[in-house]
Parts: C-alpha cells; sequence; structure tokens
C-alpha cells in the first residue's frame, strides 16, 4: 500500500465522522466517571461496552488513538500498534492494518481490548464473535469529539484523571493561543494541501475547524458548498490561483515531498500571494491529519505563521 493511499483513506474516513461523531457524543454520561484517581472502579462502561477489569493487553489500531492512550499513561498497557501509529517513538508497532484490519491476526495478539476507527469489512462484528471487546474511536468532526474520546479510553484503561488532566490542558493551551489573535479589517485566506492532487479540507471538516479558531477564511469553502464531497473537494490550479491565497498549507511534506520551491514551480503559482510573501507553509503531515492531543501543535504552527502578518 502506498504511503498516499492511506491518507486519503484517513480523509474518507474524516468525511464518515461527520455522520458518526453525533452517535459519539452520547457515550459520555453512559455511566458515571470514575473518582479522581487512576485506580478507577471497575466494571466500566462506554457505549455498549463494557470491560469488567483493566485491559493490560490492548491493540490501537489508529495513530490518533495510539496518541491518546500514551498521552494519558496507559501506554505500558499497549502491546500492538498498527503499521500507521509512528508516535510516540516507544509505541510498539506492528504489521496489523488498520485500513484492512485481519481479525485472525488481531486476536493472534490475545488482546484484551482493541481500539479501532473504523469498521472496514465488519471487523467490529469479527472481533466481537471472537470475544475480544472493541471500541470505534471515529475520525473526530470537531474537538468536542476528541476531548470525548481521551475521556473514553480515559475510563476504560484505568485513567480517568489523566483523561481528565489532558483534555483540561488541551483546552487551556488552545484558549491562550486564540485570546490574543490580532483583529483584522479582513480575514487572511488561506488553502490547506492534502496532497498534490489539489484535494483540500473545507471549514466544515476537523482540519477546517481548526483553521477557523485561528481567524483564518478557507479559499476551498466554494467548492463544496453543497457538501457533496463530504468536505474534501479536488480543488485545480486555475481556482487556487484565481483565490490568491494568503498562505498554503502543506500537510504533503513528508508523503510527497512538497515545499514551498515545488508549489512555485507550478504553473501559474508564482504570483500567488502565498508564494510571493514567502508565506507558503510546511506541516508534519501526521499532525495535520491526526486528531489527538497533538492537535494543539497544529493550532499552534498556524498562529505562529499568520501572527508574522501585520493586522
Amino acid at each position: 500500500m502506498s504511503r498516499r493511499t492511506p491518507r486519503l483513506f484517513a480523509a474518507a474516513l474524516a468525511v464518515g465522522a461527520l455522520l458518526l461523531g453525533g452517535c459519539a457524543e452520547k457515550t459520555a454520561n453512559d455511566t458515571p466517571a470514575a473518582g479522581g484517581s487512576s485506580a478507577a472502579a471497575f466494571p466500566v462502561t462506554v457505549g455498549k461496552l463494557t470491560l469488567d477489569k483493566r485491559p493490560e493487553k490492548i491493540v490501537s489500531l489508529s495513530p490518533s488513538a495510539t496518541e491518546m492512550l500514551f498521552a494519558i499513561g496507559a501506554g505500558k498497557q499497549v502491546t500492538a500498534v498498527d503499521d500507521q501509529s509512528n508516535y510516540p517513538a516507544e509505541a510498539p508497532k506492528s504489521d496489523l492494518s488498520g485500513f484492512q484490519p485481519n481479525a485472525e491476526a488481531i486476536a493472534g495478539k490475545s488482546p484484551d481490548l482493541v481500539v479501532l476507527s473504523n469498521d472496514t469489512n465488519k471487523i467490529v462484528d469479527q472481533l466481537t464473535t471472537l470475544k475480544i471487546p472493541v471500541l470505534l474511536t471515529p475520525a473526530a468532526a470537531t474537538l468536542d469529539d476528541t476531548y470525548q474520546q481521551l475521556t473514553d479510553l480515559g475510563r476504560l484503561t484505568g485513567h480517568p484523571t489523566e483523561a481528565d488532566v489532558v483534555t483540561k490542558k488541551m483546552k487551556d493551551d488552545i484558549a491562550a493561543l486564540t485570546k490574543d489573535l490580532p483583529q483584522r479589517a479582513k480575514k487572511l485566506t488561506y488553502y490547506h494541501e492534502l496532497g498534490p492532487e489539489l484535494y483540500s479540507a473545507t471549514s466544515k471538516t476537523f482540519i477546517g475547524s481548526i483553521y477557523t479558531l485561528a481567524g483564518l477564511e478557507n479559499i476551498a469553502d466554494p467548492a463544496d458548498a453543497d457538501g457533496k464531497s463530504g468536505g474534501y473537494p479536488q480543488l485545480s490550479q486555475e481556482v487556487i490561483v484565481k483565490a490568491n491565497p494568503d498562505f498554503v498549507f502543506l500537510a504533503d511534506t513528508k508523503c510527497c515531498k512538497q515545499n514551498a520551491e515545488t508549489v512555485k514551480a507550478r504553473s501559474g503559482w508564482a504570483g500567488v500571494t502565498a508564494v510571493k510573501n514567502s508565506q507558503v507553509v510546511a506541516l508534519d503531515d501526521d499532525i495535520a491529519s491526526r486528531w489527538g492531543p497533538r492537535v494543539v501543535d497544529l493550532l499552534k504552527a498556524i498562529v505562529d505563521a499568520t501572527a508574522k502578518v501585520p493586522a
């Protein structure tokens, strides 16, 4: 499988989250949260899943979930992660796939909890039949979805307090980053690039919502005004050049080796404001495509870049 294939598939998952996110939010009050201690009381119920005891052999098949698990202090309970989970470095990476999950291969890890971000090939039913507990954590559509997933994982792994701390820190950091944004008579515009095929993300996506927090205007919004592209339209060179964005943010620097020079070399792009003013920003592909705690780093990269433009 090519490096680009999973990235585009992740974008498709994010589209699905627009439909699934609302369901995910309903898990918050299924069971009272455990008390202010990591030694949470079990059994614990989240949605339809009940765990009688703390899981000690967790398999994560979602890079975002992997980051969340380690952030809340459950890393030592994680015994295997999928082949795309590359952060943190100590995550026990395996050849398991989150995009084409194989029930037999997963069962071979003898997990007492499997965390997935999608239900490809009805893998949830397959694992449930094998009596393997499964938590489905769909791609987040909003920051509230991220906070909810952290809370759910905290409760299920016996780390409710740590999850609360991570969530609070995220909220505090985001508030600090956005409280003193310059007041501009006209919003700065941007183009967020998922790949050199010129797929982008509108303001209605999770990615787009982060840019909205930073006070930016998305040039991709008109390309999917009817929502038929699920928030991920493919733009044309002509449309982007005509929109003349103030900033270009590249989320394809690792996978596709895109940078300020490759962008400038594109037909007609040398005259785009973002290119002329050296405002082509290289993002970390992984941070820009996941919805875990490092979303704060994404917001900071955006705020820091745009702050250099006088109000």
